[in-house]
């Protein structure tokens, strides 16, 4: 009689990854509305929410892009979004999954676009390489909030050359934040 050996903790991942992905994609769709309280500020662009089922959401501000933590503002970055929404109720307008399983959206609190409140002090870096994916209403608005931060110096543009998130996590592969 052959004897069966336990299933190692990589082959039950392996057999359960498709159902977890599965969940997460159930979990919020594209032009899908969330809504709940921020219980969680993981960095100046990633928030987790609770909604009302109580069931936790992770979620990367659409259009824009922090400094990480370990990088010159990224503490900054993630006190602001923090004093921003930690704790408060917001609406997220779901744009898309990330290949993270997270959702990327627009959050808005009180009527507030929080990322680009992010942009605009200076906290993050618009993304103009996904701004297809927004409205050229939000496309000209974030260039502008841009713009004003570089000119009035706020934030990351007070160093005379900030390096952009995508390229430091380029350099520091092992530093990243959990985002």
């Amino acid at each position: 009689m052959k004897r069966l050996r336990k299933p190692t903790r990589l082959a039950v991942f392996a057999a359960l990854a498709p159902l977890l992905l599965a969940a997460a994609i159930a979990g919020a769709q594209p032009s899908e509305r969330l809504e709940g309280r921020v219980v969680a500020v993981h960095d100046g662009d990633t928030i987790t929410i609770l909604d009302r089922e109580e069931r936790q959401h992770r979620i990367r501000l659409a259009g824009i892009d922090a400094p990480e933590s370990g990088q010159p503002y990224g503490r900054a970055a993630k006190n602001a979004l923090s004093r921003r929404v930690y704790d408060r109720w917001v609406r997220v307008e779901v744009v898309k999954l990330d290949h993270y399983g997270r959702v990327v959206g627009k959050v808005t609190q009180t009527g507030r676009d929080v990322g680009r409140d992010q942009v605009e002090a200076g906290m993050a870096w618009w993304l103009r390489v996904f701004a297809e994916e927004q409205s050229p209403e939000d496309q000209r608005l974030y260039e502008a909030a841009e713009a004003r931060a570089r000119e009035t110096r706020r934030g990351l543009w007070r160093d005379r050359e900030p390096v952009e998130p995508w390229l430091w996590r380029r350099e520091h592969p092992r530093e990243r934040a959990s985002g």
